[in-house]
């Protein structure tokens, strides 16, 4: 009887263990209280790159502070996508609990009150087709990642995805 409690024992972590390697990277809860709230992939309007004009502004990484009690500091941590394309948030941007700063593509005038900061860089980095988001703290460890499709994702069509509601 021992011997069977034991076969069934590691049968059944063998089968768990199973499970928790099926399981997408993606899905991995990160213990950070900083995450990707959604990103506007494809910018409204036909798609253009120019500093001048272009609609590159309109594209934006939402990243919230989901603590109810802990300011975060961005400086030092980066986003970056599956081609790694990277943005590192250089200056001091200082989110309260519950607040959330949009990363925006194009030049513009950062601000902690009004809770943007610019990439200053005219080139889109997120692909209107298909991507992974990483969000990644100063100390270098990932605070929260996700991969989409527009297919799988984006069932409205309208550009945007929203995580961790």
């Amino acid at each position: 009887m021992r011997n069977h409690a034991a076969v069934t024992a590691i049968a059944a972590a063998g089968g768990a263990l199973a499970m928790l390697a099926a399981t997408p990277a993606q899905a991995a809860e990160y213990s950070s209280p900083l995450k990707v709230r959604g990103v506007q992939y494809d910018a409204p309007g036909r798609d253009s790159n120019r500093c001048s004009g272009g609609n590159t502004h309109k594209e934006y990484l939402a990243i919230k502070n989901y603590s109810s009690s802990r300011t975060v500091n961005l400086k030092g941590w980066v986003v970056k996508d599956a081609a790694g394309n990277r943005f590192k948030f250089r200056a001091n941007h200082y989110l309260q609990p519950g607040d959330q700063v949009k990363l925006r593509g194009g030049n513009g005038r950062d601000s902690d009150a009004d809770n943007v900061v610019y990439r200053d860089n005219c080139n889109f980095m997120w692909n209107n087709d298909k991507d992974t988001i990483y969000l990644v703290k100063s100390s270098g460890s990932r605070a929260d990642v996700h991969k989409y499709t527009k297919s799988r994702n984006d069932r409205d069509g309208n550009g945007y995805i929203t995580y961790h509601g």
